[in-house]
C-alpha cells in the first residue's frame, strides 16, 4: 500500500474513525518516543552520563526542590 492510497483511504474515513486512526497513530508515536527515551537513559546509552551526573548530584545533596 502506497502513501498515496493511504492518504486518499483516509479521505473516507468518518470523523469518529479518524479520531480512532489519529489515536492510534499517537500511540505508535509516544510508544516509539518511550523507547527511544528508555534506550538514551539505559546503561550506556547516550544520555546515562547525565543521569549518572544527577543521581550523583541528588545522593551529594547539590540539588534542592524547586519553590
Amino acid at each position: 500500500v502506497s502513501l498515496a492510497e493511504i492518504k486518499d483511504a483516509v479521505d473516507e474515513l468518518s470523523p469518529g474513525e479518524l479520531a480512532e486512526l489519529a489515536s492510534f497513530i499517537r500511540q505508535r508515536e509516544n510508544a516509539a518516543w518511550d523507547q527511544q527515551i528508555d534506550a538514551d537513559f539505559a546503561e550506556g546509552g547516550r544520555l546515562r552520563p547525565l543521569l549518572d551526573e544527577v543521581r550523583e548530584d541528588i545522593r551529594a545533596g547539590r540539588l534542592e526542590d524547586m519553590p
